[in-house]
């Protein structure tokens, strides 16, 4: 009875945790897949340069998201220090180096988008909707990253709430312009593809004037002695910031690697792969939600030496993720031919996306396994192991299958290729835990 009683009272702390996260990565990511449903009215041919489009855009998030989990991680141990000043000091230093580094960043992939974008396989039609999408596209990407800094000083102060509400808040006015600056209103006809991307960034610029004045207001940041603190930080900053990028990068990389492998079959079908992308990543919300609400729980159980709570809690964790994705995958499949719809307006591309949606959505709660043990890497002792269990997942297990499936039954083997790749991911991911948890205080003092 009182297992049961624990068994209940994690769960519902898991849930009070993780459903604010949920909510706010279920409006950002539902914002995107609207922009890619609009634009698929545009016709294939913008829809496929946008999915051209993706891998780069991952790349810049991979950045700072990596960024981001570093100042927070020292803006919490600097609260928990009592170093109150020095949380505010760390504060401005993202905001500011943060900035500088994502706005060089999209400098170069603007001066470089032509050989970039050749080398993932787009013909002169798409290059010529890119040329006029890939400026906004990237200003938007600068805006949005300055915003999910923010975004990090607050969850680093224990404040979920306000970016769970900037989220939302930002889908909707994104929402409510995309129509106008895509279609245009009356007698103007609008801006085409870049409208979705200035959508984004008013979106964005809104979030950032409500999200700084807040800021403002908790004073939360200071200017004061801000180049000490640059010098005294970087190290631990770099040291933290450095792994969690290149975990946060190998998934565009693999992104590349897919879309270079789908552009060889046609524009349709890189066409129907960029909106399964997008779908891919509103369908693993809940997920996003616990990699994101998991850790500092599982660090505090890991500091404490509580390896009984870590696995119970990991246990549950996982049966959430497994039971949901899957009732929420074979949902999909079944009305994929209606999802298809809704989201393509080309018939061809509806065909091709509603194959993809019945291989893949299912086999998502396989993949889900293998992000929740990836994300309980760095606060289970074990970043190494963490890193290189998702390396497997991309370049032995996904795209091996993938290009595989296609070079033998094209895209439906693709699409199954694609599935398999999760599975076995996701049984790699459950094998290695189960060996972990089962020996944790000699693999907790293993480095890495």
């Amino acid at each position: 009875m009182a297992a049961v009683m624990q068994q209940r009272e994690l769960a519902i702390t898991l849930w009070r945790q993780t459903w604010p996260m949920a909510i706010g990565v279920l409006a950002l990511l539902g914002f995107q897949l609207v922009d890619s449903a609009f634009i698929a009215r545009l016709g294939t041919a913008p829809l496929a340069a946008q999915s051209f489009t993706f891998p780069l855009s991952f790349l810049i998030i991979g950045i700072q998201v990596g960024m981001g989990i570093a100042i927070a991680a020292l803006i919490s141990r600097a609260l928990g220090a009592g170093e109150q000043a020095r949380a505010k000091r760390l504060s401005s230093l993202v905001l500011i180096a943060g900035g500088a580094v994502i706005a060089v960043l999209a400098v170069a992939l603007w001066l470089l988008q032509v050989p970039l974008f050749q080398l993932l396989g787009a013909d002169e039609t798409a290059l010529t909707y890119i040329r006029a999408y890939w400026g906004p596209q990237l200003f938007s990407a600068w805006l949005g990253a300055l915003l999910y800094f923010m975004y990090s000083v607050f969850r680093a102060h224990g404040d979920t709430r306000m970016p769970g509400k900037m989220m939302v808040l930002s889908s909707l006015i994104n929402l409510a312009l995309d129509p106008l600056f895509i279609f245009g209103v009356g007698g103007w006809e609008g801006w085409g593809l870049p409208g979705a991307a200035w959508a984004t960034a008013v979106a964005f610029s809104v979030g950032l004037l409500l999200t700084g004045a807040k800021l403002r207001r908790c004073q939360w940041a200071t200017m004061d002695d801000i180049g000490q603190e640059a010098v005294r930080s970087w190290r631990p900053f770099t040291g933290i910031a450095a792994p969690a990028m290149v975990s946060q990068l190998m998934p565009p990389l693999a992104a590349m690697l897919a879309i270079a492998a789908v552009a060889g079959l046609g524009d349709t079908q890189v066409a129907a792969w960029g909106l399964a992308s997008r779908l891919e990543t509103l369908s693993l919300m809940v997920i996003l939600a616990m990699t994101m609400s998991l850790p500092p729980w599982l660090g505090r159980c890991y500091g404490a030496g509580d390896w009984g709570q870590i696995q119970q809690l990991m246990r549950l964790a996982l049966k959430v993720a497994v039971i949901w994705q899957l009732s929420l995958g074979v949902l999909l499949a079944l009305a994929s031919p209606w999802v298809a719809m809704a989201l393509a307006g080309n018939p061809e591309v509806q065909s091709e996306l509603a194959l993809l949606i019945r291989f893949m959505l299912p086999s998502y709660a396989a993949l889900g396994v293998c992000m929740l043990v990836v994300s309980a890497g760095n606060a289970l002792g074990w970043p190494l192991r963490a890193m290189l269990l998702s390396s497997a997942r991309l370049f032995i297990c996904y795209l091996p299958c993938l290009w595989l499936g296609a070079a033998l039954f094209g895209w439906t083997g693709l699409a199954a290729g694609a599935a398999i790749g999760n599975l076995l991911a996701g049984l790699t991911a459950w094998v290695l835990l189960k060996r972990i948890l089962s020996r944790p205080h000699r693999q907790a003092g293993a480095s890495g």
